[in-house]
C-alpha cells in the first residue's frame, strides 16, 4: 500500500464542501480540517504508484475550490496502529 499525505489549500468559504468532495474520492481514506498554513490534509492510500497521480493530480487538484496541493509520499509507517495491523495479517 502506498500512502500519500496531501496538504490542500482551499478557498476559505468552500472548505467544508471541498473536504466532503475529497473524502468521497476513491483512494482517499481520511480528510482533516486543520489549523496552520494549510486548510485540509488528505490521506491517500492506493495499491499502485501510478494511482497517486490519478487521485491527486487527476481529481483532488481539479476540484472546484482547491487552490494548491502539496504532496508527501510516506516511505515507512511507525504508528502502533500500522504495526499491529501488519502483525495481525494471517493471524486468524
Amino acid at each position: 500500500m502506498i500512502t500519500a499525505i496531501v496538504m490542500i489549500a482551499a478557498e476559505a468559504d468552500r472548505i467544508p464542501e471541498v473536504a466532503q468532495a475529497i473524502a468521497e474520492l476513491a483512494g482517499v481514506s481520511e480528510v482533516y480540517s486543520v489549523a496552520g498554513d494549510t486548510d485540509l490534509i488528505a490521506i491517500v492510500r492506493v495499491r499502485e504508484f501510478d494511482a497517486i497521480a490519478d487521485v491527486i493530480a487527476g481529481r483532488i487538484s481539479k476540484l472546484a475550490g482547491v487552490v494548491h496541493t502539496d504532496t508527501h509520499i510516506a516511505f515507512r509507517a511507525y504508528s502502533r496502529h500500522d504495526l499491529e495491523a501488519t502483525f495481525s495479517i494471517g493471524a486468524e
